[in-house]
């Protein structure tokens, strides 16, 4: 009996993931069975294949070394789709395996997650469905509503912290999120609280003005907890693409990112992002997002990811 409660959530989300990335994985499964249809594996053939990886977002290097790994010992014969989404899958796995880590959360009280990333990549509600997340486990939680930019940021927090019984300290819009921060962090430690989690405004990385105010926001908040933030999660929209290469790059420079959330998964066909990300950041990747629901961001797992993205069931 118990097996079969325990399979349930796993089962339904594979599901979630698989339905979530089925554009990028029919994106490449069609292409592929296009191109091995009828013909014998040559270099043309795997120039072919690589194209269609490159189209997907999954970067060069990887895209070569997939190209590379179904050529091997197969050329002059034939070959079939399912043969090469089984390479992909395999060469896929190996990239994201040392990426796919959980978000420990150890036992500093409270524990502060700064949570970064441009607007419109989903941070507020990724937020939201972290602290009902962490709420179920059973934490004490507290959330900053320190996109003071945007009324409708901060509105959606307070809904998100009813959802989830935690409290939300938020000021008024335009005011000051270093200070903000900073008292979010003094009263989460006063009320002992187990997470901190703190939304920042969806800062473009080419504005020097509002990177140097998401600096002042990490030396505001060392002021109370020279250890803090604990962790700084940088959430990025995968239906961007290779932007989201410089994302990474400008918000580690500025904020020291420790770990990526990736969401709208199931809105692109280019879910090979991530891929690509792994690849030349190597930041971990803690959760992935594959639609709006609550149960919708999940913790990342390698094989699950690279058995969906290459379109090969459970």
């Amino acid at each position: 009996m118990n097996d079969t409660t325990q399979e349930t959530p796993k089962s339904s989300w594979w599901r979630r993931l698989s339905s979530g990335l089925k554009r990028t994985s029919s994106s490449i499964g069609t292409a592929v069975a296009d191109l091995v249809t009828k013909r014998k594996l040559d270099r043309a053939m795997l120039e072919d294949i690589e194209d269609v990886l490159l189209r997907a977002d999954l970067g060069t290097e990887v895209a070569a070394r997939i190209a590379e790994a179904v050529g091997n010992g197969r050329y002059d014969k034939a070959i079939s789709a399912d043969e090469v989404k089984s390479v992909v899958a395999t060469e896929v796995e190996k990239v994201l395996t040392p990426v796919a880590k959980p978000l420990a959360i150890d036992a500093k009280v409270p524990f502060v997650i700064l949570v970064v990333g441009v607007n419109g990549s989903g941070k507020t509600t990724t937020i939201g469905k972290l602290a009902a997340k962490f709420a179920a486990e059973g934490r004490k939680v507290m959330l900053a509503a320190g996109d003071t930019f945007r009324a409708a940021a901060i509105e959606q927090l307070k809904v998100w912290g009813e959802r989830s019984k935690a409290p939300v300290i938020a000021g008024a819009q335009g005011s000051d999120s270093a200070s903000l921060a900073f008292n979010a962090l003094t009263a989460a430690k006063e009320q002992g609280k187990d997470v901190l989690l703190i939304d920042t405004a969806g800062r473009l990385q080419n504005k020097a003005e509002l990177m140097n105010e998401l600096e002042k926001v990490v030396r505001v908040i060392r002021k109370v907890d020279a250890g803090a933030p604990h962790a700084v999660l940088l959430v990025l929209d995968a239906t961007v693409g290779q932007n989201a290469l410089s994302q990474v790059e400008a918000f580690h420079r500025t904020a020291g990112v420790t770990g990526l959330v990736m969401t709208k998964l199931d809105g692109t066909a280019r879910g090979g992002i991530l891929v690509a990300l792994a690849e030349k950041h190597k930041l971990p990747v803690h959760f992935i997002g594959v639609g709006e629901g609550i149960d919708d961001l999940a913790a990342f797992t390698a094989r699950d990811f690279a058995q969906a993205i290459a379109g090969i069931g459970a």
